[in-house]
């Protein structure tokens, strides 16, 4: 059982309410379909639970979500506020323009604000210390501060700064996605006044598949740094729903927008960016527990079938072979 986020490695938090599941202050579940999240309360991802851990905890998400009384819902997701400080998110059967809006609207809002404040403060001192902020500004060596950190498909590290944004580009490939993201990289990193900072000639790295997808959504936040309004959010979904699923969003953005770098998009099709990385991610790992489950149905059955033959007479054997090849 996990304890950090995976995505942005703070600490989940716990509960004392689901004993099954002592994990996280928020808790998404969808009893439908055996899902069960959580919520990171820092970065507002969804951290998908290990398949063996969370049947039962959905059962007690369920009972404690049922007899609570201060909750919201729709006709498809519910939040429910416990006295003990979880909340619960219960999920029906969603519509995705809903469900997306309600996943990532609120995390938008957040960083919207959150950047603008920023900005604002930037803008005062720059203004009241312009010479003194200008100097700090170079000598801090902003430009190269590593923002994000992804692995290419044979584990190495790549570091990405915030200069070489503009490489990002997504183009057409051979493979089966039909879509792959070059990202800039930088061959190492030392600590600079102020963070660590990206060393060496930059290097162009093709990724292709899951590698891409995970490392389109560590870099999508920094190209959407002031996040979105609710309408900003709508029209994204809508685009998703236009072409059908978000795997399709990558493939079909450079021919949309007439561009293949990230930065020379438009708003509306980087947010849908953003949200189809997270969502492919999680549908990969869902991808990876049916590979799981199948494997383990295929031994069982091996398992099961020599068990029954045991208690069948071999004259029953033969009678059925025969019995099968008849017309």
């Amino acid at each position: 059982m996990y304890k950090t986020c995976i995505y942005c490695n703070r600490d989940l938090g716990d509960n004392e309410v689901v004993e099954k599941f002592p994990v996280g202050r928020r808790l998404a579940f969808d009893g439908e379909r055996g899902r069960l999240w959580v919520v990171c309360e820092r970065c507002r991802r969804w951290n998908l639970s290990p398949l063996d851990e969370r049947w039962e905890a959905i059962e007690d998400c369920e009972r404690e979500f049922r007899r609570t009384r201060l909750r919201y819902s729709t006709d498809n997701i519910g939040l429910a506020r416990l006295r003990e400080g979880l909340e619960l998110v219960r999920i029906g059967r969603p519509l995705r323009p809903e469900f997306a809006a309600w996943r990532y609207g609120k995390e938008f809002l957040k960083r919207r604000v959150r950047n603008i404040l920023k900005s604002t403060a930037a803008g005062v001192g720059y203004t009241l210390t312009s010479f003194f902020g200008l100097a700090f500004f170079f000598l801090s060596d902003e430009n190269s501060k590593v923002i994000a950190r992804a692995r290419d498909e044979e584990g190495r590290r790549l570091r990405i700064v915030r200069k070489d944004l503009k490489e990002l580009q997504i183009e057409p490939s051979a493979n089966p996605d039909g879509w792959s993201l070059t990202v800039p990289n930088r061959p190492s990193e030392r600590i600079w006044l102020f963070g660590r900072r990206g060393r060496g000639e930059r290097q162009l790295v093709r990724l292709e598949g899951g590698t891409a997808v995970r490392a389109a959504g560590h870099v999508l936040p920094w190209l959407n740094p002031f996040g979105a309004t609710r309408w900003d959010v709508k029209d994204a979904v809508k685009l998703i729903e236009e072409l059908g699923d978000p795997a399709c969003v990558f493939a079909a953005a450079p021919r949309l927008t007439g561009v293949s770098r990230l930065t020379r998009m438009d708003s509306r099709t980087r947010l849908a960016l953003e949200m189809a990385a997270h969502e492919e991610s999680e549908r990969r790992a869902i991808e990876g527990e049916l590979a799981v489950l199948e494997a383990a149905w295929r031994e069982a059955e091996e398992i099961a079938a020599i068990a029954d033959t045991l208690l069948i007479p071999k004259d029953v054997d033969v009678w059925l072979a025969e019995f099968r090849k008849s017309p």
